[in-house]
């Protein structure tokens, strides 16, 4: 028989094994279990009187033989359920050219797949480079060459998610995550990704995922370009007929799925000269801190800190600044990682954070945000973008002009002035650093925010704010700054037949997972509607 045993918590310095643990907890002998599969995995490290770090699991138990269990959280269960991404089989119209997709990042990626698994021998194109030569690029910026504005940190095959912590958690609650999670786990991620409660890749191991899948989508009849970048795209009637590559080629198509990432400004330049209906969306913009990573450890786990069997900790804070109705929180939150140049264009600094997959930097890192809305950029559609750039200029200036970041302590940045190099750790930015006031690259009301949330903060995690922590700016390409509107029923542009805006970039999803299942959504919505 097949059980399923919820709510089974193991404390920390249990060193039984797993199947003897289990043994106990049913009262059988450990000769009675066949098979033990883990179905999720959380560490509980909550702070009770007297209360010990624990793992939470729900766990699969195959028992040799028949038992009757009293325990409402032991439940008999049939045959395993495996989610898996289904597309219907549908006909192709005779003659009809295949829909094309632009942008590779998990949007694109997942709804390219979901196309090719139905035989629709998808068209994909991308600005940036495939993984290997895409990583030589940012490798050579990191080390103080040219930038490729087209093959960065934000453009090239896996989107902006190939260079980060390769996060897959998400708030919503999808039935195709675990069919997300096992096609990651068939390109060559860890299989423990299926039951971790904050599964992650890193970027390391991302790299070879995204080629991968790349991999199976031509092997299904996908085609993809890479160093190609839709230009223009041409309508008949109100309806996609045609996109222009690099500005020559042309290739016909009646459905375009647009994932083309947060960082695509002339993209969006060219979508807003077509009449493509867009609006104004509110995003947010701070700076990165850094913490050594045993700090946010201890943060997190107290004297347990330094066990083995615990992951390296991560953190989330909010803050809700009532005066200015402004909200702050981190975000993007890198263990184990380091801080990166994410500018995709001349002239200006940008930051993120990234993490391999051990995480063992030594060093944490995560953005601190403060919101933005209309009422800060105000304008067309397209001024969350200028607002963007405005800032970056600043911090490039700041920085001495040479892609190197403006970075200052928590205490300068408290008092308005830049004088201490006392960092508690040396800046992890790539490119270089320069001692600068990081209250000059921000607009005054979000400084003004972020210094009260610093504070704040430093009572839920003392010392968090210390004097020499030190802060790098500046982070803008938090998402997107705008959003390409579509139907709710159709995925398609309520301006434009045939245009299926998705992912991050669109404004419809915030991180690898979500924006992989809006590509999946959105690929088998056209696939079912028959307008093929």
């Amino acid at each position: 028989m097949k059980i399923r045993i919820t709510n089974f918590s193991v404390e920390l310095d249990d060193d039984r094994n797993f199947e003897e643990i289990i043994s106990a907890r049913l009262k059988i002998s450990p000769k009675k279990i066949r098979a033990v599969k883990i179905i999720r995995q959380a560490v509980d490290a909550r702070r009770y009187k007297n209360s010990k770090i624990k793992f939470n699991y729900i766990v699969d138990v195959e028992l040799d033989g028949n038992f009757t269990f009293r325990d409402k959280n032991i439940k008999k269960i049939s045959a395993e359920k495996i989610e898996t991404l289904k597309t219907p089989s549908l006909p192709k119209i005779l003659n009809s050219p295949p829909p094309v997709v632009v942008g590779f990042g998990p949007a694109g990626m997942f709804a390219a797949l979901t196309l090719a698994k139905a035989g629709m021998n998808p068209i994909i194109f991308e600005r940036g480079g495939d993984v290997d030569s895409r990583t030589k690029s940012v490798e050579k910026f990191f080390h103080g060459g040219e930038l490729d504005e087209n093959s960065n940190i934000q453009f090239g095959e896996g989107g902006a998610g190939t260079f980060s912590d390769g996060k897959l958690t998400t708030r919503l609650n999808d039935d195709l995550i675990s069919a997300v999670l096992k096609i990651f786990v068939e390109a060559g991620a860890p299989e423990e990704i299926l039951y971790l409660q904050k599964p992650h890749i890193g970027t390391d191991k991302l790299r070879g995922v995204v080629k991968n899948i790349r991999k199976k989508i031509i092997e299904l009849g996908g085609k993809i370009y890479f160093n190609s970048q839709v230009t223009d795209i041409i309508f008949d009637s109100e309806k996609i007929s045609a996109v222009i590559v690099n500005g020559e080629e042309k290739f016909l198509t009646d459905a375009v799925f647009f994932a083309i990432g947060h960082s695509a400004r002339d993209t969006y330049e060219m979508l807003n000269e077509k009449k493509i209906a867009m609006e104004i969306k509110n995003f947010a913009v701070g700076l990165r801190i850094e913490h050594p990573q045993e700090f946010i450890n201890f943060s997190q786990y107290g004297e347990d800190f330094k066990n083995p069997k615990l992951p390296v900790a991560d953190y989330f804070l909010t803050y809700k600044d009532l005066k200015n109705n402004r909200g702050a929180y981190s975000f993007c939150m890198c263990p184990g990682g380091q801080v990166v140049a994410a500018t995709s264009e001349n002239f200006q600094v940008v930051t993120n954070g990234m993490s391999n997959f051990l995480r063992n930097s030594g060093v944490a890192n995560s953005a601190i945000l403060v919101t933005v809305t209309a009422k800060d950029f105000g304008g067309d559609v397209l001024s969350g973008v200028k607002f963007q750039r405005n800032l970056e200029e600043i911090a490039f200036e700041l920085g001495g002009k040479n892609f190197s970041a403006p970075v200052q302590t928590v205490g300068d940045f408290l008092k308005g002035r830049a004088e201490s190099k006392n960092f508690l750790t040396t800046p992890t930015y790539p490119r270089g650093w320069k001692v600068a006031d990081l209250n000059k690259c921000l607009p005054a009301e979000v400084s003004a925010t972020l210094r009260d949330a610093l504070i704040f903060w430093d009572e839920k995690i003392k010392n968090f704010a210390a004097a020499d922590v030190v802060l790098t700016g500046v982070e803008t390409r938090t998402s997107a700054p705008c959003r390409i509107i579509r139907h709710k029923e159709n995925f398609q542009s309520i301006s434009h037949a045939g245009i299926y805006p998705i992912g991050e970039g669109a404004g419809y999803a915030g991180g690898i997972m979500s924006s992989a299942i809006d590509g999946i959504r959105a690929a088998k919505n056209f696939l079912s509607s028959g307008e093929i």
